[in-house]
């Protein structure tokens, strides 16, 4: 038989993998409505936040008048007393104390546990894992009396102290599930390795386990300063001192003393909450990329 007689094998056809393709395109693509319904809800979100920063533009008497409408003539008055305030400046300084500290207190507890319970193998160890999963289900506001006379009897409290700690205990549950899924991601063989060139369980922590789980690291530390930034009801419970208070806290004691000059406190209100939002757009992709890697570990 000659070789031109031996047909050859058929040639997989390419049309199903083309029609595969043009079905996942289609579905990646969004049609108007998905748009106009995705502008719908930024509307809702954004809405609020643009009366308040305009209304802080206007009179009272604007607000009186047309209380949706935009200022005749944009005013700074009011902006410019607010941030000649001194107890603004003295809140504003209060709240990133807060944050920033409970930001630290969380990335640095919640490595190291999330270090435990990802790496090390001992009894327990998924046992603890729930624990923190559980402490999801149980928020500040069912533990705020307990948690009040706990901060009375260590005499913490009208301190920042005494909302600082509460504050980390109650982010570590949020860390631990985001982190945990990072640390188990990083293969044994990193670690074998680390160790045969000499390095301890100390050194592979910090010279591998940390830069690696970085991401994560950054989207807890985010999440948790902008909790800290925005909590109320616990600085409501553990302060009393106008001088102590966090901003939030603030704009209700300030909202209090200046009822009947709306168009101030829209200006108190809008200055209060700007830092929160510049930080978060800022780390917006950090937060979206950690969660990201959460769920994919």
């Amino acid at each position: 038989m000659s070789a031109s007689a031996v047909s050859a094998p058929p040639l997989p056809a390419t049309r199903p993998t083309r029609t595969k393709k043009a079905k996942a395109m289609r579905l990646h693509r969004s049609g108007p409505m998905t748009y106009v319904v995705a502008f719908f809800f930024v509307g809702l979100c954004i809405a609020p936040v643009l009366y308040i920063i305009i209304g802080g533009f206007r009179s009272n008497s604007e607000i009186t008048t047309d209380p949706s409408g935009f200022p005749s003539e944009w005013r700074l008055e009011n902006y410019v007393s607010v941030l000649q305030n001194e107890i603004f400046w003295r809140q504003m300084g209060n709240s990133a104390i807060s944050a920033i500290s409970t930001t630290i207190g969380v990335v640095i507890l919640g490595v190291m546990a999330s270090y435990v319970i990802a790496r090390y193998t001992f009894k327990g160890s998924n046992g603890m894992y729930s624990l923190f999963a559980a402490g999801l289900m149980f928020p500040m506001t069912v533990a705020i009396t307990p948690l009040y006379i706990l901060v009375r009897q260590l005499g913490l409290m009208d301190s920042l102290a005494g909302i600082i700690l509460p504050q980390i205990a109650f982010a570590l549950p949020t860390t631990i599930i985001i982190l945990v899924p990072f640390l188990r991601a990083i293969p044994k063989e990193l670690e074998e390795a680390a160790a045969i060139d000499g390095a301890g369980r100390l050194g592979f922590f910090f010279r591998m386990v940390v830069p690696l789980s970085l991401p994560g690291v950054i989207t807890v530390g985010i999440l948790a300063f902008i909790a800290a930034w925005n909590s109320y009801m616990l600085p409501l419970f553990i302060l009393s001192n106008e001088n102590s208070y966090t901003l939030p806290l603030g704009v209700q004691s300030f909202a209090s003393q200046y009822s009947v000059d709306t168009a101030m406190v829209l200006a108190f209100t809008s200055l209060s909450m700007i830092p929160a939002l510049i930080f978060f757009s800022l780390f917006e992709r950090r937060i979206v990329g950690g969660l990201t890697g959460a769920v994919k570990g």
